[in-house]
């Protein structure tokens, strides 16, 4: 059970650098497009899309991945945890 969720666990903190590098790719032009920028679109956008259908931009800027962040940070580093000492109450 320890391996799962340490799997977990580094799984989402790697998701977290992944947005971190895709937003900012936006700096650089032509960075979004191309291959590590397409795969980075397809795995971060579809997470994104629900925060900024939440929050608009502000004058031009996003900041919807700062929040997507902070969710990812929550269900890391505690989450995660409550989960795993509910499911050890289970067995």
């Amino acid at each position: 059970m320890n391996e799962l969720y340490t799997i977990l666990y580094y799984g989402l903190e790697i998701y977290s650098f992944a947005l971190i590098i895709y937003i900012f790719m936006s700096w650089f032009p032509g960075a979004r497009e191309s291959a590590i920028g397409n795969f980075l679109t397809n795995i971060c956008e579809p997470f994104l899309e629900p925060f900024r259908k939440i929050i608009p931009p502000l004058g031009g800027l996003d900041l919807s991945p700062l929040a997507a962040i902070f969710v990812l940070f929550l269900a890391r580093d505690y989450g995660l945890r409550v989960f795993f000492n509910m499911l050890a109450g289970l067995f």
